[in-house]
């Protein structure tokens, strides 16, 4: 492996895990935090404030995956065509990528939402109150599955880059290619 692909790979691991890492821990942390808050305003306004400071750089974690994943695709592009389940696993992995960011970039759009209302209150950041109005609501039910649901795509994501890392083993190079 050249230090170049070392360096993609690199990147293209560590934007994973970012976006991992920073999405469960605002579900966890961040959200369940604001949940804690005494003034159920403060609910919904503190966990945006947390999420719209994480955006930007979640953003530019996911466009530098896709960059790195576009780059390591170009770097291997004879594994692709050869090796047994490479192409298949390389797809999947670009699918749940493509996914995961729309629902993540989804999710900061019904955060928005969520904070042109934040004045009405909440009993958490993704829990509305009984007297929440129906926009309000709606977009708190949603984001209370997406708080789980990004976690998971990104999850998936690390769990299949695993996976290409052992295709790339020089025993399973030569059974790909045998087969």
């Amino acid at each position: 492996m050249s230090d170049n692909e070392y360096l993609t790979r690199s990147i293209h691991d560590l934007t994973a895990a970012a976006w991992f890492g920073g999405s469960l821990m605002g579900a966890v942390g961040l959200n369940g935090a604001a949940a804690a808050a005494q003034d159920p305003q403060e609910r919904t306004r503190l966990s945006n404030l947390g999420w719209k400071k994480w955006a930007p750089l979640q953003a530019a974690a996911l466009v530098a995956h896709g960059v790195a994943g576009a780059a390591l695709i170009a770097q291997n592009k004879g594994r692709l065509a050869t090796q047994e389940g490479v192409g298949g696993a390389t797809t999947s992995k670009a699918l749940i990528t493509v996914v995961g960011a729309g629902v993540t970039a989804y999710s900061r759009v019904l955060g928005k939402k969520i904070e042109k209302l934040s004045d009405e209150g909440a009993q958490g950041a993704t829990e509305p109150r009984p007297d929440a109005s129906p926009e309000l609501a709606s977009a708190q039910k949603q984001l209370k599955v997406l708080q789980w649901v990004i976690p998971a795509l990104a999850g998936t994501v690390v769990v299949l880059g695993a996976k290409h890392g052992e295709m790339q083993r020089p025993r399973n190079v030569l059974q790909g290619w045998l087969r």
